[in-house]
């Protein structure tokens, strides 16, 4: 009994020792990190996946730049392969459309550097890879690139665009939802990112239309495409005062534009008659009655014995530099013209204006009279005029 009874404390004492040892070994693996150690091995060793869209509508066609970070190298024969939403083997959600693609519409870059495609794997050492895609066979949704003879590609940053702003190649799913998109091959890297496949945004919005149209007196002495003004106006009146025969006599008025009219403007101004006295004697339009629609430079009335048309004239100019191409454009003298009993264009604009920029929100308009000795006295010569703004929405 004494023998059996000292053999069974030995083992017992022996197997006391192992699960010591066992314990003690537990404690270190657990304080050295080696259960984290093992888990970083076996992760996945490709990060920051992602997929951005040139667009996420239902059914449209779309663009797609596949980016991630991959710690290993992918070497020569082997691949990259990217799968849309692998449902099942030969099926997708999304479909593929390669007919039209070409090598410039399938890129992969690895930093900043892009991998040359099929028809540049020469050598070595070059970063070359080219796509071995099934171009929508109906048998392989999904795209293949492999790595050329004798390179690598190595650990890194990688992207991968397919398709481009013309030739987009893959179609998105027609059903709103989340679809994966898969990453692997032969290569050891492998991982995988979900896009969402969203409806489109309707933005409705109005805006009021505004167009401010507002005539300004001007002050005596002001200077309007290179004419000097001799008396001043008001928003309603152009007093001339009394005429010096062969004299020229000089009245202007601003107009401003405030409008969002996308088309811009115009603005004419007509007369209902030439300045009449109350005797019937006219001061006829520039220059000496005849009808003057493109602008010329100011001459002095001939004063023919007679012939009243030549007694005197009136006419207008405008400081707007565009208007009508710039046929207002002094070159040495202001150009006028006469015939504003039809409606001349005197201002003019080709989008919205603010009311206070030159040419675009604002001109100024000059009113001009000049007599010879000739002309009838009378001291009630007068017009209307009448200015009209039309705004082009």
């Amino acid at each position: 009994m004494n023998t059996v009874e000292a053999w069974i404390d030995r083992a017992a004492q022996s197997s006391m020792s192992q699960v010591a040892i066992l314990l003690i070994f537990c404690v270190l693996f657990w304080a050295l990190g080696v259960p984290t150690l093992l888990n970083k091995v076996q992760a996945a060793n490709m990060s920051q996946i992602t997929d951005e869209l040139s667009t996420s509508a239902p059914g449209n066609m779309a663009r797609h730049l596949i980016n991630f970070t991959t710690s290993t190298s992918t070497n020569a024969g082997q691949t990259i392969q990217i799968s849309l939403d692998p449902t099942s083997p030969g099926s997708s959600a999304f479909i593929e459309n390669y007919s039209a693609a070409t090598t410039t519409d399938i890129t992969v870059y690895q930093g900043f550097t892009q991998v040359a495609d099929s028809g540049s794997c020469t050598g070595p050492n070059t970063h070359e890879a080219y796509p071995t895609a099934s171009y929508n066979n109906g048998t392989d949704e999904h795209l293949t690139y492999t790595v050329c003879s004798g390179d690598t590609i190595l650990p890194g940053q990688i992207a991968i665009g397919i398709g481009s702003t013309s030739t987009p190649l893959w179609q998105n799913p027609l059903a709103v939802g989340s679809y994966r998109i898969v990453i692997g091959g032969t290569g050891l890297a492998s991982g995988e990112t979900q896009v969402a496949i969203v409806n489109t945004v309707t933005l409705t919005a109005s805006v009021n239309t505004t167009f401010t149209f507002t005539v300004t007196g001007l002050a005596t002495s002001t200077s309007v495409n290179g004419i000097t003004t001799t008396a001043s106006s008001s928003p309603t009146n152009l007093a001339f005062g009394t005429l010096v025969p062969n004299t020229p006599a000089s009245v202007a008025q601003q107009l401003s534009v405030l409008t969002n009219a996308n088309n811009g403007f115009f603005v004419t101004v007509q007369e209902n008659q030439p300045p009449t006295s109350g005797n019937g004697s006219i001061i006829y339009m520039f220059k000496d009655g005849a009808t003057t629609t493109a602008p010329i430079v100011w001459t002095t009335p001939r004063g023919i014995l007679n012939s009243y048309q030549t007694y005197g004239h009136f006419g207008i100019t405008s400081d707007d530099a565009d208007e009508g191409g710039g046929e207002f454009v002094a070159t040495t003298t202001a150009p006028f013209v006469g015939n504003i009993l039809l409606p001349r264009v005197v201002f003019t604009n080709n989008g919205p204006a603010d009311g206070v920029t030159q040419n675009q929100g604002k001109a100024d308009v000059l009113y001009r009279i000049e007599i010879s000795p000739l002309q009838a006295a009378g001291n009630d010569y007068t017009n209307t005029l009448t200015y009209v703004a039309t705004p082009s929405f």
